[in-house]
């Protein structure tokens, strides 16, 4: 074994490393200002986004021109897997909805390093099984919850709730149509659920219309 070979053994593969420097090797770190696309629905499907800082909205557009949030996404989740299954196209819109910092894996990149560095593909799968068993638990709540309960439970995803045990400070405000599409019901409702949060201390806006999402909210996903 050469010097060069065995130095290159010795060095432990990082994952976290891998998903914040890029090396030439089919990785490349994007920046986005606030509403631009990632890509599109309909766009070529060849690449894995992770989200290094920032929000990301995933959406689709009906054939008769209607559009549905099916997704937000936090720093630390990947997008664009589709492309690892054969998915020839994108099935639905990537927008940025802060400032963010994306990092582009190609698809043949994004594939070797699964196969070769089982501490990557064992973090990967963690990852999807958790989004799955996300899935699962929204469908449950559009079956059985109240749009009341279904929106506090939102709420407080997008705060991050129970990561660390706590919610973030503040979150950027996203628009009661928005949160309609995602709820499952109407602006009206959601703009009469969010009056009652924020008189009953769940949630603050500030400046810059953020928006705070107290833990006290958790009594409305609670109470039955």
């Amino acid at each position: 074994m050469t010097p060069v070979v065995a130095a290159k053994k010795l060095i432990k593969f990082d994952p976290k490393t891998f998903l914040s420097t890029i090396d030439g090797g089919g990785r490349k770190i994007e920046a986005f200002p606030k509403k631009p696309t990632v890509f599109a629905q309909g766009d070529s499907s060849d690449a894995v986004f992770y989200i290094q800082e920032g929000k990301v909205k995933l959406t689709v557009v009906s054939q008769l021109g209607k559009e549905a949030t099916i997704g937000i996404l936090n720093e630390g989740d990947f997008f664009g897997e589709g492309c690892l299954t054969g998915q020839p196209l994108r099935l639905c819109s990537a927008t940025a909805m802060t400032d963010c910092s994306v990092m582009r894996i190609g698809k043949k990149s994004m594939m070797e390093v699964l196969h070769r560095e089982h501490e990557f593909s064992d973090m990967f799968v963690a990852y999807l099984l958790t989004r799955n068993i996300r899935y699962e638990e929204d469908l449950v709540d559009q079956l059985f919850n109240s749009s009341e309960k279904r929106l506090a439970r939102i709420l407080l995803l997008l705060a991050h709730f129970g990561k660390d045990g706590k919610p973030e400070v503040a979150i950027p405000r996203i628009s009661q149509e928005t949160l309609a599409e995602m709820v499952g019901t109407t602006r009206g409702r959601v703009s009469f659920f969010m009056n009652r949060f924020r008189k009953l201390g769940f949630i603050d806006y500030h400046a810059a219309d953020d928006l705070q999402v107290h833990s006290s909210l958790l009594q409305v996903v609670l109470h039955d």
